[in-house]
């Protein structure tokens, strides 16, 4: 291993807010996988900018070796509109000059692999980004970075935006085919595990260093903290929890460690499971009744996309639910179902139901109220299971401390706000939780307290989140959105579920390989097997077709119904052209399989 970039007594601070590093000294190596962690505004992404020299320190000195490459995704990124894909992932527009020239062994074909690894398949290279999504356009300039070869490569954030198959091919990617070092700022527990082999924490100003990945430095950090004898009673038994659940979980979450286990087993010994299940089950039941979401044959739309057709399905009390799919699968139209924001035929919540729905978008916060007033105009007290806490005490769960809790809420940042979002929410006692992506801008402390919450919760709870840790750590059924309009249980978990994406994905692959291979290798007409298979693929596309049509029949008659309101036209418009593409691209597949059947 050689040495790269060294931090020698770094300090850095910003104006009235003090500083934020002081008296930092770290040096990386060429093969080192870092992972950085800490509390939101501890300085993570401060020491990103330090170590690519993008920002000088206050006082101390960043060392690089010489000719270092160092290719950065930072947090927020500036791609001009006019771009197209091939620009960004190929170009130079935005790189720097030292990846001039040095990555045309990628290829459109690398390109191509790399996007689809990241859930963009079918995306054309000459597309231009301005149309495109903040996650797209990152997912893009991500893309960028790894068909290039470099001698760091520092990530901030890069799960955001991708689904649960999207972060495992990046960490499969990460591990097989990078050969530089890695620094990654994440709050994705299970990537770290994956990616890691060493750890810095940043807090109290300082960066401290630890072997392994999260697991090993969750056992680390207990350690350090029980030598020390310094840690709160609250923090320690929530360690331990995280502890007990770790050690429970696969062996290898805690082969890399370098200092005493023994004594952090030690620390374990009498920490039950992290819920009682039965007391929970029994529980959920006084409070929800038996029944608390059927659905029986529910046909579900987003715009003209089909998210289920003719499904039933029931969601009991006590039931911990995760929901898995790709991005665009469904999962946030199913939830807004189950929080009744939408409605459909043959969906049914029970009387007692009292749901809360934590979305995506940051609801609207009552700016003019401090930060505790704005959750005691919800609740003074709350009862969570058989935790009774008051308002601050639950704030204090959440990461606000007593200064921050006087802090008014329109200056509270991004994360804070999500957090103030969810807590608002529970402090409402509400009965089901429907939660889509939690753990957005939540940073790991906060997610371990919010897990130790959600362990006592008593209710109904259904969870669509890319973060494997967390659904494995806080649901007990998985069910997937695989985009065949079905909901599927999956008992292997997220194992089980990534299983089916790669084997749907090798399926369809073969399958448009399968007419060309046929027609350069047959000499003779299809065999009977063939034209048998052939015909039953033609009759599921012409009943597909049918259906389509059928959709296309309904935008026409709204259009027709809406002829004066342009906006409404403007919006059927763009679905009869999905209608339409979609319909072309069966009709491109029954004249493949028709020319097979008919030679």
């Amino acid at each position: 291993m050689a040495n790269i970039i060294n931090l020698d007594r770094v300090s850095k601070g910003y104006g009235p807010t003090g500083p934020l590093l002081t008296d930092v000294s770290l040096g990386l190596d060429d093969a080192d996988r870092i992972g950085v962690v800490g509390l939101n505004g501890a300085g993570k992404s401060t020491l990103l900018r330090m170590l690519t020299k993008a920002e000088d320190p206050d006082t101390g000195r960043v060392t690089h070796r010489r000719d270092l490459r160092v290719s950065a995704l930072p947090q927020a990124l500036d791609l001009a509109p006019d771009l197209t894909v091939r620009d960004v992932v190929l170009g130079d527009a935005w790189l720097p000059a030292a990846f001039e020239a040095e990555h045309e062994w990628a290829g459109d074909s690398g390109v191509r692999h790399i996007l689809d690894g990241l859930g963009m398949p079918g995306l054309g290279l000459d597309q231009p980004v301005g149309t495109m999504s903040g996650g797209e356009r990152r997912r893009i300039a991500l893309a960028a970075l790894l068909v290039r070869p470099t001698d760091l490569l520092i990530l901030d954030e890069p799960t955001n935006h991708l689904d649960i198959a999207g972060v495992n091919w990046l960490a499969r990617y990460l591990n097989e085919s990078l050969r530089g070092a890695l620094i990654v700022v994440t709050h994705d527990r299970w990537f770290l595990d994956e990616v890691c082999n060493r750890i810095w924490e940043v807090a109290d100003l300082q960066v401290r260093a630890y072997d392994g990945g999260f697991a090993a430095w969750i056992l680390a950090r207990a350690e350090r903290e029980r030598v020390a004898a310094v840690t709160e009673s609250r923090r320690q038994n929530l360690l331990r929890k995280e502890i007990a659940w770790l050690r429970r979980g696969p062996p290898a979450r805690t082969s890399k460690p370098k200092f005493r286990i023994d004594a952090a087993n030690a620390l374990i010994a009498d920490v039950p499971e992290a819920r009682d299940q039965v007391t929970l089950a029994k529980l959920a039941t006084a409070r929800l009744g038996r029944q608390v979401y059927d659905l029986e044959n529910v046909t579900l739309y987003a715009g003209p996309k089909l998210i289920l057709d003719d499904v039933t399905w029931h969601v009991g009390p006590g039931d911990r639910i995760a929901l898995l799919g790709a991005n665009g699968a469904g999962k946030s139209t199913l939830l807004r179902l189950l929080a009744r924001v939408t409605e459909a035929t043959g969906f049914r919540a029970g009387q007692t139901v009292r749901p809360a729905f934590l979305s995506q978008e940051l609801a609207e916060l009552p700016g003019e109220l401090r930060l505790l007033e704005a959750v005691e105009q919800v609740a003074r007290r709350v009862k969570l299971g058989d935790r009774e806490l008051s308002a601050s005490q639950l704030a204090e769960i959440f990461g606000f401390t007593d200064r921050r809790v006087w802090t008014p809420v329109s200056d509270l940042s991004g994360g804070e706000r999500r957090r103030l979002q969810l807590l608002r929410l529970l402090a409402g006692e509400p009965n089901v939780l429907i939660l889509d992506e939690p753990t957005n801008d939540l940073d790991t402390d906060t997610l371990a307290s919010l897990e130790d919450l959600l362990d006592t919760w008593p209710g109904t709870m259904v969870v669509a989140s890319h973060d494997r840790y967390l659904v494995e750590r806080v649901c007990d059924k998985v069910y997937g959105l695989l985009g065949d309009g079905k909901i599927r249980h999956l008992p292997g978990g997220v194992d089980e579920y990534l299983q089916r994406v790669d084997h749907d994905a090798a399926r369809v692959a073969a399958s448009s390989a399968t007419v060309k291979e046929l027609k350069a290798e047959r000499t003779g007409g299809p065999s009977a097997a063939e034209v048998r298979a052939a015909k039953k693929e033609v009759s599921r596309v012409e009943r597909q077709i049918d259906k389509l049509d059928q959709r296309v029949a309904k935008v026409h008659a709204q259009m027709a119904e809406h002829a004066t309101d342009f906006a409404k036209i403007a919006e059927l418009d763009a679905s009869l052209k999905a209608l339409q593409d979609e319909r072309g691209l069966l009709e491109d597949e029954w004249l493949n399989l028709a020319e097979l059947i008919s030679e």
